[in-house]
């Protein structure tokens, strides 16, 4: 199997996961970036107040979202985007609680991905003082890059999948997870509840 994966980041306007105002999206094909996407997002009615320390973080403004597309609008792009992938997130857990909760609150149902996190593959494969994005990246040899810009985050995360594969002699995520004794999470998937008689 080929080191086959999307990487995805989002930048949210509040402390709401349902909060996405950007995304930030790449598709790497045989251990090599193809295609990347980025666009602004207008988030969800009632998820939608950007706060001050969101916008010192990524500089996203509610005057920029204005016109951006809606989640509901929006979200079949990122999907069709995504394809059948794993997503690769650095802290994935944030990133996947995104994509479920705007979903939930604009009536969607999120496609049931499976994740890996660039976070923990970087704690396995570096030594490092902080594995916060930059310093993983750099350890990669991805440099320069402008953190919290959601594309620029995106293809910092997919570097270090791919670096991290390099080193480990991994042929896809899996091998890679494999290796370094993380697992590819699978989606959660509810069971429906048994009749009592």
């Amino acid at each position: 199997m080929p080191l086959d994966f999307t990487a995805i980041d989002f930048e949210t306007a509040n402390s709401s996961p349902a909060s996405a105002c950007s995304v930030g999206l790449v598709r790497v094909r045989d251990g090599q970036v193809v295609a990347t996407a980025g666009w602004l997002i207008r988030p969800p009615v009632g998820h939608d107040e950007f706060q001050e320390w969101n916008t010192k973080i990524h500089g996203i403004r509610a005057q920029d979202v204005i016109s951006a597309a809606t989640w509901a609008d929006q979200f079949d792009r990122l999907c069709a985007f995504a394809g059948a992938d794993v997503l690769v997130a650095h802290n994935a857990g944030f990133d996947l609680n995104v994509l479920r909760r705007a979903s939930e609150v604009t009536g969607g149902d999120c496609p049931p991905y499976r994740s890996l996190c660039s976070l923990q593959v970087a704690r396995k494969t570096y030594e490092l003082e902080s594995y916060r994005l930059p310093k993983a990246a750099e350890a990669a040899g991805f440099t320069g890059f402008s953190h919290h810009d959601a594309l620029a985050d995106a293809l910092a995360c997919a570097q270090i999948i791919m670096d991290a594969a390099r080193r480990h002699d991994a042929t896809d995520v899996f091998d890679l997870a494999a290796a370094l004794r993380l697992r590819v999470t699978e989606p959660v998937v509810a069971t429906p509840e048994r009749a009592v008689a």
